[in-house]
């Protein structure tokens, strides 16, 4: 869900209104990430240090479920930039 005026949007979270699999599937590849990566984004770690290890998966899984949105929604192929 996302929510903005005057050109400003704020994202929300995750729904519970969608698929429980799904779901389940995206927040347990991102704390999978989170756990396993060697070198995490700056966003990432930023986040980490603020907020809860689930929070923050909770988060990527958002972030996630996004991309892959948006790579249906226009058929486009992932294309990873490389780390900066």
């Amino acid at each position: 869900r996302q929510n903005g005026s005057g050109g400003k949007v704020k994202l929300g979270g995750i729904s519970k209104r969608g698929d429980v699999y799904l779901r389940t599937l995206l927040i347990h590849g991102a704390r999978f990430v989170i756990s396993a990566a060697k070198h995490l984004p700056e966003r990432l770690r930023a986040l980490l240090a603020r907020r809860p290890t689930n929070v923050v998966a909770v988060a990527l899984a958002n972030k996630m479920a996004r991309t892959i949105w948006a790579l249906l929604a226009y058929g486009r192929t992932y294309q990873s930039t490389p780390a900066q």
